[in-house]
């Protein structure tokens, strides 16, 4: 039993809290089923370009093969870097307050240093491992994605847990105590003027 005096004021309280108590968990209930659909989504594009990255780690490293028997290691090494903008263009935005991302590489190829011993398999090889490079840059975009709204779809069942098993039935407990409290009350009062009457 609760220490609360019992009161019909009290009780109406309680049962208005109680109310918003289950206006929170409905709410926090229809936003775990967001999250999961949002991370349902991630997770089918985030399979996408695993599968698509296969693809092209594959294709990198046959063009890095190609390369490497072309010019062999220290030969391949020597080779100019691309003269590119290496930009990560991130784009924000939001669902229920989680901070979403999408990134892309922007590599904006410049006029590249002259080679002292060019190649098709060089250029292939610098062509292949950029393509890569932006594709992981996305991957990594939907990784955190996929990271911030696990974390707080685990926090919001949390908290839907906490209202479920925790707060909610001791809220209805303490209803039902001051109810039986306050009838309690009642007779006893109804007992007392019975006899001084």
């Amino acid at each position: 039993m609760n220490d609360l005096t019992p009161t019909r004021s009290l009780l109406i309280a309680l049962g208005d809290e109680r109310r918003t108590m289950r206006e929170g968990y409905a709410f926090l209930d229809e936003k775990c089923l967001l999250l999961a659909g949002e991370m349902l989504r991630e997770v089918r594009r985030h399979h996408d370009l695993m599968q698509r990255y296969a693809l092209l780690e594959k294709a990198a490293r046959a063009a890095l093969r190609g390369a490497l028997a072309r010019h062999g290691l220290n030969g391949l090494q020597v080779l100019p870097v691309a003269a590119a903008s290496r930009n990560v263009e991130v784009k924000h935005r939001a669902l229920l307050g989680v901070a979403l991302l999408d990134a892309r590489w922007d590599a904006t190829v410049g006029s590249n240093p002259p080679a002292v011993n060019p190649s098709p398999e060089a250029h292939a090889c610098r062509a292949e491992y950029s393509r890569l490079t932006a594709l992981l840059v996305e991957i990594a975009g939907v990784s955190t994605s996929l990271a911030r709204l696990y974390a707080e779809y685990r926090r919001t069942v949390r908290r839907v847990r906490a209202l479920q098993d925790v707060l909610l039935p001791a809220r209805d407990q303490d209803i039902a105590d001051i109810y039986t409290r306050l009838e309690d009350l009642e007779r006893e009062d109804e007992v007392a003027s019975r006899r001084h009457s």
